[in-house]
């Protein structure tokens, strides 16, 4: 539910009674993952999705029966070959929702509230959730934020079992929060391994990854629209102030002039973080690219025409860039689109981009029998809890 945490924020904030919907386990070729939610208020207004489309209707219709019962419960959505007609994902995946309320007076409130004004403001936080195991702990929150939240590490709510099981859950809440992740964990209700075991997603939010575009050229104003587009907070960075301007990347969150190398040594980076480098001039780009093949993110890759990858990768091993470190450089930066404008390199980019980090292959799936969605590290994790 935390996909949807601004505008629930806003209902918090105004009063409303709401139902939740959130995808808690998916299989198969399922449309959309865990954490994914839709809502609906006390006046039947919807926001969100759950399934893009296939099974909606039948789960605004839960949410509304969520809210009038005030309970919550959990449905299983699968493909059925045998009525063309029935309730069910033709993508052939199979999902279960979990549908909870969050009423106005709920005693649970105070905490989807906090997680949710978290997540709004681009906080990190972490609602756990149980979501098998028996009907009284079903949907119950507990919430683990990051130290900008609450410096003193203490957690809010409770799954309602054992105080083991709280223990248990804040620990590997903790792990998937600093780890960026959205994930499912199995633990006993006494939070050992021993008697009646209850199944706990952990909707992770955290602050959106950082894509570095070094180079204020042309090609890096189509790149930073591709950037936001995608969720990245996009920097751009070049030691030329005349083309390092607000006028010229409007769209951009940080502009920065300063030599790129000298400001990649400064400036924050973590595993999410993409670094694209457009200005194709080795006075820039291989003392830069020399400290980004070090750095353990997410991407680096550089423009250029083959010649160019070629003298740079030459300056770069005399660097003292290594093969293995010199094996992680995307160059040419881009995937085979043919493209020639900004835009369209732009699109290029943010494809390479997003096959790397969902372990896609970049090719057509037209008459292959690949899978469509790739499980990876980044999108959920299944632990089994350690007490």
């Amino acid at each position: 539910m935390l996909d949807i945490a601004e505008d629930l924020n806003r209902w918090v904030e105004e009063g409303r009674d709401f139902a939740v919907a959130t995808v808690v386990s998916v299989g198969g070729s399922a449309p959309r993952g865990p954490g994914a939610a839709l809502a609906v208020d006390g006046e039947g207004t919807v926001i969100g999705s759950v399934s893009g489309g296939c099974v909606e209707a039948a789960v605004y219709d839960l949410c509304v029966q969520a809210l009038q019962e005030c309970r919550a419960v959990v449905e299983r959505f699968g493909y059925s070959d045998e009525d063309a007609f029935a309730v069910g994902l033709t993508c052939g995946g199979v999902i279960e929702v979990l549908v909870a309320p969050v009423a106005a007076d709920a005693p649970d409130r105070a905490v989807f509230a906090a997680a949710l004004s978290a997540a709004a403001r681009g906080g990190a936080a972490a609602l756990t959730r149980v979501f098998r195991g028996p009907p009284e702990l079903l949907g119950r929150p507990l919430l683990v934020t990051g130290p900008d939240e609450r410096p003193d590490g203490t957690y809010e709510g409770t799954l309602g079992g054992h105080p083991e099981l709280d223990r248990t859950a804040v620990g590997e809440s903790r792990a998937l929060l600093a780890a960026g992740r959205t994930g499912e964990f199995v633990v006993s209700e006494s939070g050992a391994h021993c008697g009646s075991e209850v199944t706990v997603l952990v909707e992770s939010s955290t602050p959106p990854p950082r894509m570095i575009v070094f180079g204020a050229v042309d090609f890096a104003a189509a790149l930073v629209r591709a950037g936001k587009f995608l969720g990245y907070h996009v920097t751009v960075c070049d030691a030329r102030p005349v083309f390092a301007t607000r006028a010229r990347f409007p769209e951009a969150d940080d502009i920065v002039v300063e030599w790129p190398h000298r400001y990649l040594r400064e400036t924050a980076t973590d595993s999410r973080t993409v670094l694209c480098v457009l200005t194709h001039d080795a006075k820039f780009d291989v003392p830069l690219l020399a400290a980004a093949l070090r750095l353990p993110v997410a991407f680096v890759g550089a423009m250029g025409s083959r010649r160019t990858h070629e003298d740079r990768n030459r300056r770069l091993r005399e660097e003292g860039v290594t093969e293995d470190e010199l094996s992680r450089l995307r160059s040419p930066i881009g995937l085979d689109l043919g493209a020639r404008t900004p835009e369209e390199t732009a699109l290029s980019i943010a494809a390479e981009i997003v096959a790397t980090r969902q372990g896609g292959t970049g090719r057509p799936l037209t008459g292959t029998r690949m899978p469509i969605h790739h499980d990876t590290p980044d999108s959920s994790v299944r632990a089994r809890a350690v007490a």
